[in-house]
């Protein structure tokens, strides 16, 4: 028998991750007919490990339920793995290439306030840089 306490500790996860995964239903805990509690099985330990495993690599809680959910139907959840990942890779090229261009931005704003002829950040070259930067954004 684990319970919610042990599953949590033996996998380093908080109390509260284990109860919300399993409130979502991620995690599929019994319940103990003596005294009601939830009830985890080597699975859900499993399980559990996936779920920390692949939401390092950005996956969505909902994308990992649709992965765990193809994968009890029997078919492989492989292509939609391939699927997500792929989305995933996009997303983070593009999100690069911006946090890119507000690097250069800021970049060019420091160089410019630490010029001894300029006064530094003021005002109106604050709000130039944030315009710069919410330009790009758009």
């Amino acid at each position: 028998m684990i319970t919610a306490v042990i599953l949590a500790r033996r996998n380093g996860e908080s109390l509260h991750t284990v109860r919300h995964y399993t409130r979502i239903g991620l995690l599929k805990p019994i319940r103990n007919p003596n005294n009601n509690y939830k009830i985890y099985d080597p699975s859900d330990e499993i399980r559990l490990r996936f779920i920390c495993a692949v939401k390092e690599f950005g996956l969505s809680l909902n994308e990992i339920a649709l992965i765990l959910d193809e994968s009890l139907t029997g078919k492989s959840p492989c292509p939609r793995v391939k699927e997500i990942i792929s989305r995933h890779v996009e997303e983070n090229r593009h999100r690069i290439k911006e946090m890119k261009q507000t690097q250069k931005h800021m970049e060019k704003a420091l160089s410019e306030w630490s010029d001894p002829n300029v006064a530094g950040p003021d005002g109106d070259s604050v709000k130039r840089l944030v315009e710069s930067l919410a330009s790009k954004s758009n």
